[in-house]
Formats: structure tokens, sequence, C-alpha cells
């Protein structure tokens, strides 16, 4: 007689109805609940405490030293030699180097008039002065019209050049390089760097050349952005507080500390011999500016930031470039880490402590952790545990931690304080897309070397409120609008609608009323997913 072969026994509580799909469903989730997916949940929390941890003590470590450094540190023309540049007598500008000024530009018909304007009132001996409009544009009208700006200043006596090539090839990175390959520039020794929407101030070139000049260890000399239409939106508001935060911190202690930071890829002046030693510019990530002061810092070249030089830009004013951009802007420091982490590991020219510095907090805590635990930690291993209560997040990572993070970023911005709250929620959905990126760049996937180029209105909005307040009849431009389901965001709205679920179930069952924030960030997601957050006005 054959032996039975062995059954699973449901206790009689698990038992129910073949017909109870909504009971079999609630059946198959116990059974898997305490074997599964409490311990995986329990992972996730402890791994989402760990990189809190990280990224709280990064912070704190940034707080100490930027109050150390406004305190007690000598500023930069103290910190190193400084002298105003003079023309003399008998050999005229001579004393003056000759600086190249590139401006990279691809389709700007709304700003080309402002940086090139801006660069050409440069004060600098015009003898002495090289600018470079650099257009990859595939727009013929556009191209005209930027070639036609380019000759009218140049028949005013500027030395200007309009520079196309046959490809975008390198995007970029690709425009620069080709553009110091030029004849005419072999006897420039620096150049700065701008954007088509960046507006240098006359005496830029005279507070940030003379560092270059008495300092023959320094490469680079970083000025701050300006946010000219940060007022727009409440979009434009959040990306001043972030970037603030990014100016007013980081960049100062790295310059402070470690002589070391990310070039931001514009306002910037560069020691032409310095690019060239670190191998030039390259197009392998979407984040040229920052490869290239990696490589240039593991040969010894210091770095200086000005936060008192500052330049005006622009501030995307619709979320879909937005999106685009911040999608670069992650992507590519991952993809860089890596491409280069164990060239810095084996680097003998700069200090060990140097490498823990560039590795663990430039790269891995500020360039992934920072993202990463934003996003898994509050978007979804908290909301999780509400349905899992068997699991527990201590009050001191939930709370604590976070709000003390919060106040230390929001330093850079006193004036946005009132927004602060805001912030942390749009933060929160920003760094889904910031997260997906970040591990597109690790994996290097098939958006790892997408380049959208950021959309820029310049004038066009106050040249708009300038011809309603006096009630021309000039015809304004407007802001680009898009249909309704253009705007539609699929992913944001998923995760507002989970979050609600989420929140809806802590509301009936939870303790640690948590259903405050979920409904909050609820309605965040749910904003930027039917792509309004760009149209809210500031208070």
């Amino acid at each position: 007689m054959a032996e039975d072969s062995p059954k699973f026994i449901i206790p009689e509580t698990y038992q129910v109805s073949r017909d109870d799909i909504g009971a079999q469903i609630g059946l198959i989730w116990e059974l898997i609940k305490a074997p599964l997916i409490v311990p995986l949940l329990k992972i996730g929390v402890y791994i989402c405490l760990t990189m809190s941890l990280m990224l709280f003590m990064e912070r704190l470590y940034m707080g100490i030293v930027i109050i150390i450094v406004k305190l007690f540190w000598k500023k930069p023309e103290k910190r190193y030699k400084w002298e105003p540049l003079q023309e003399d007598l008998e050999s005229g500008n001579s004393n003056f180097p000759v600086v190249l000024v590139q401006i990279p530009m691809f389709n700007e018909k709304e700003v080309y008039k402002l940086s090139i304007g801006a660069a050409c009132n440069l004060s600098w001996p015009a003898d002495r002065l090289v600018i470079q409009v650099l257009d990859d544009s595939t727009d013929p009208e556009i191209k005209q019209m930027v070639e036609l700006e380019c000759q009218r200043r140049a028949s005013k006596g500027i030395n200007i050049t309009y520079q196309i090539r046959e490809n975008r090839v390198g995007y970029k990175a690709g425009a620069l390089k080709e553009g110091l390959k030029r004849s005419y520039v072999k006897h420039c020794e620096y150049v700065a760097i701008f954007d088509a929407d960046f507006q240098p101030e006359p005496d830029y070139l005279r507070r940030a050349i003379p560092f270059l000049v008495h300092n023959p260890d320094i490469a680079l000399v970083q000025a701050r952005w300006r946010f000219v239409n940060a007022d727009e939106c409440l979009l434009t508001r959040m990306q001043e507080m972030s970037l603030d935060y990014h100016f007013t911190v980081e960049q100062e202690v790295g310059s402070s500390t470690h002589a070391f930071f990310g070039f931001n890829g514009t306002a910037g002046v560069w020691r032409i011999a310095a690019i060239n030693e670190a191998g030039g510019w390259k197009d392998r990530t979407t984040v040229e500016d920052m490869d290239l002061a990696v490589r240039a810092s593991l040969r010894g070249w210091k770095f200086v930031y000005l936060g008192d030089l500052q330049v005006k830009s622009e501030l995307p004013s619709t979320f879909k470039a937005f999106r685009f951009q911040q999608h670069r802007w992650s992507c590519g420091p991952a993809n860089l880490f890596r491409k280069m982490v164990m060239e810095i590991v084996r680097n003998k020219k700069v200090k060990f402590w140097k490498k823990v510095y560039v590795i663990y907090s430039f790269f891995f805590v500020r360039k992934i952790i920072a993202h990463m635990v934003t996003f898994w930690f509050y978007c979804v291993v908290l909301p999780l545990t509400i349905l899992v209560p068997e699991v527990k997040v201590p009050i001191w990572g939930a709370v604590y931690i976070p709000s003390i993070i919060t106040i230390l970023n929001s330093v850079g911005t006193p004036r946005s304080i009132h927004l602060l709250f805001y912030w942390i929620l749009f933060e929160n959905v920003m760094s889904l897309h910031r997260t997906k990126a970040t591990f597109i760049g690790l994996l290097e996937a098939g958006r790892a070397n997408e380049w959208v180029v950021t959309e820029k209105l310049g004038n066009t909005l106050q040249k708009n409120a300038d011809a309603s307040k006096n009630k021309t009849n000039v015809k304004t431009l407007k802001r680009p609008r898009f249909k309704f389901t253009d705007r539609l965001n699929t992913l944001e709205l998923g995760f507002a609608a989970f979050l609600f679920l989420c929140g809806c179930y802590d509301f009936v069952h939870g303790k640690n009323n948590y259903f405050v924030y979920l409904f909050l960030q609820t309605i965040t997601f749910f904003i930027t997913g039917i792509g309004y957050v760009g149209t809210i006005i500031p208070s």
C-alpha cells in the first residue's frame, strides 16, 4: 500500500471559504508576514537607521565646522596671497594675464543676450580678454540670432568669437574641450566659464584672478550663485533653500578644510594648465565639472570658494525641467563614484584624510546615502511599519534625528524658515527621482548618460509683468503651458495613493499619529503628481 503524501495543515483559525477573495488574501498575508515580511522589514529599519545616523553625523560635522570657519577662520583673502592687479605705466596691461571666457549654450533663445552682454561688460583690459561663445544649438534661427549678437559686439571692438561644432559629441564637456583646442586661445592662462543664464558682475575677474596669479598651487576659484527668480513660485523657492545650504555650508567647509569641493560647472575660473594636467574635459558622465575637479584635486591642486563673489543665475521654474536637472545631478555623481573610487584609493599624491573626505563625505554620504535614506526611510519603510505593527521604529530615528538634520539644513536660507515644513515634504518627493537616478548611475543603466538641457526663461516673466503693469500693447511672452495629461506624473500619484492608504490605516488602527505626516506627504506627492508645484506662489 502506497504511503500517503505529506499534507500542509492550516490551523482552523486561518481556514476560510474558497469563494472569499479578500479572506484568501488576508490568509496569505498572515502566513508570510511572520516568517518573511517582519524580518525583512526589521532589516530595512536597521539599514535606514544606520544611514540616518551617517547623514546626521555628516550634517553635525558640517555644522560645527561652518561655525568655526565663520567665527575663527581667516577669509580667503587672508589665507592666500591676494593683491589687486594694477596697470603699469611702462608695461601697460602686461600685468594682467590673458583670460578666456567660455559661454557654452544650446538653443538659449531667452538668455543668450544676458550672458554675452555680461561677459562683454567685464572690467578687464580688452587686449587681455578673449570671449568664446560655444553654440551647440540645433535651431537655425537661434544660431543666427546668437551669431548676429556676437558680430554686433565684435563690431564695437570686443574680442568675441562665435564657435560652432558639426555635432554635439560630449555635450557641454565636448564643447568646452573643443573650444580650448582653438589656436586663438593658446596664449590664454585662465578660463572663466559661464552658462548661458549666468551674468557675472563687471568686477568678477578682478576679484577672482588674483588668487590664481599669486598662488601657483590654486587651480580653481568658484563663485556663489545668486538666483534672480527665487521668488517666482514655490518650486524656485524650494530650490533656493537646497542650493543655499550647498553653497553656504558644503562648498565653504570643503574650501576651508581640504581646499577641495565640486566645481559647479559655471561661475568659476580655472587655471588652464591644471585642466590639461588633470587630463582635460571628459564626457564619461553627465557631471563633467565634478569629474575634472576630482581629477585635479588628486594631482594636488587646491580650490578656493568665494561666498561673497556672487553671480546672477536662473532656477528651473517648471517641474519637468527641474526633474531632468535633478536626474542629471543625482545620476552623474553616482556614476562618477563608481568609476573613480578605486583611482582615489590608489592615489599617492593626496593625504589619507583627504581621501576619506572625498570618498566617504563628498561622494558616499552626500551623493548616495542622503538621497536613499530620505526616500526609503520616510516614503517606504516608515509607512510599511504602520501596516506591520510588529516592527517598531524608535522615536529618535523617526522624529528627533530628522528634525535636527532639517534644522541644520535650514541655515542657508533664513528668510524661508516659514516654508521649512513644506520643503521637507517636497524634498521627500524629489528623493524618489534622486534615488532612482542614483541607482541608474551606480549600475550604469540606460539613462546614465542622458543629458537634457535645463529650460531657461530669462527676462520673459519680468517683461510680462512690466507689460501688464504699464498696460502696453506689446505682445508678451508666456511661460510654456502643457496639457493636463502632459503634466501627470504617474510615479508620484502612485506613491500618493500608497501613503494615503497607510495614513488611513494608521488613523484607524495606529498609536503613533503618523497619519498627520502621511496625509501631508500624500498631498505633496499629489500636487507634484498633477504637475502644479511650479504654479504655486510662495508667501
